[in-house]
């Protein structure tokens, strides 16, 4: 796995890599202060070509997760290219100007698409002939650890008293922080406690009020016993060009810690998990407020149970098997197109993709 450039005073580039479970290798560049912007898409490209050199792989499988990634790799050949599109990244704040083009593109090159959500899918599928959506999925084995009774809170959390209203993720563009200090402002006995690192938005200009906690970016390991601590989830996201094609991956993390979620109406909120009342939408701080008042209220065994079957049907185990299956295909077609298999062969050379 190639991550984002770093920049350290250092006299050539490089690449640190650090081995992770299952076998993944994260490499990310090392790059001098004060290469041009070519300079540094030359850097990527001398160290990724040294790096598949070494490797020495027979076949490869190039999964892309930018289009940014094409500036140094478009020139390698692979046997199966997969867009991994997450997000609309061209609509995020300080995006590359080109960042469109290189999408165009990524969707040329791809073999198979996979998109991050419904909406996003919807944007795309007429732009490619293999594309698929995959809403998020959950790890509920790590996230129900949330619900335990000897669960402890974390330290920062602990003195902080109850109410809890909470949310976990990056704090960016995508985030209504107007509409987090009317709700603040509106319910002074809620704590609203936000998890997450601030990013591409002034940390001076979140809420400031005694009731409102930016504890700061935390481990995924520590998540659930955060959640566990709540009397309720919110996500005030903004509505906006960056959250028009989101399907929030805390959805389901929330519900498997045993929180209730209130959100304001994200497109793929509403159809995975509001329509069918698992979430509650609303648009307006008195809505948020009156839905989390009434969501701390009810009796939430029938609604957990609800939520769980939701939840049985989507693990990311699950999840990769979809993958993985539409994948091998993929490759199997590439293959047979460059090679002139037949569909015989093609299945007997499935075990060597």
């Amino acid at each position: 796995m190639i991550e984002e450039p770093v920049f350290e005073d250092v006299a050539a580039p490089s690449l640190r890599s650090s081995a992770r479970s299952e076998g993944v290798t994260v490499a990310v560049p090392v790059l001098p202060h004060g290469l041009s912007e070519s300079g540094k898409i030359l850097a990527q490209r001398q160290l990724v070509d040294e790096l598949l050199e070494n490797l020495g792989a027979e076949r490869r499988i190039f999964w892309y997760y930018t289009p940014m990634a094409l500036l140094f790799s478009r020139h390698l050949e692979a046997d199966l290219t997969v867009f991994d599109n997450m997000d609309q990244l061209s609509a995020f704040k300080g995006a590359p100007p080109e960042l469109i083009a290189l999408e165009d593109e990524m969707l040329a090159r791809a073999d198979v698409v996979f998109t991050g959500g419904r909406s996003l899918y919807e944007a795309k599928k007429h732009r490619h002939d293999n594309i698929h959506a995959f809403p998020s999925s959950i790890d509920v084995a790590h996230f129900s650890k949330g619900r335990a009774e000897d669960r402890e809170d974390p330290e920062d959390q602990a003195a902080i008293p109850h109410p809890r209203i909470g949310f976990f993720g990056v704090i960016d563009e995508r985030m209504d922080i107007d509409l987090v200090g009317e709700i603040a402002a509106k319910r002074p006995e809620w704590q609203l406690v936000m998890v997450g690192p601030v990013v591409k938005i002034d940390p001076a200009d979140l809420p400031k009020a005694a009731n409102v906690h930016w504890l700061g970016g935390r481990d995924y390991k520590d998540l659930p016993s955060y959640v566990g601590g709540w009397d309720a989830a919110f996500m005030p996201f903004a509505l906006n060009e960056s959250t028009r094609f989101i399907s929030p991956t805390k959805t389901p993390e929330f519900l498997a810690a045993g929180a209730t979620v209130t959100s304001t109406p994200i497109t793929d909120v509403i159809a995975d998990y509001g329509e069918t009342g698992l979430v509650k939408i609303a648009s307006t701080a008195d809505e948020m407020i009156a839905a989390i008042e009434e969501q701390m209220a009810m009796d939430r065994g029938p609604w957990l149970a609800r939520v769980d079957a939701k939840l049985s049907d989507n693990s990311w185990d699950q999840t990769f098997e979809r993958i993985y299956a539409l994948a091998t295909s993929a490759a199997h077609a590439r293959r047979r197109s460059r090679v002139g298999l037949t569909s015989a062969e093609t299945v007997k050379d499935a075990a060597h993709v």
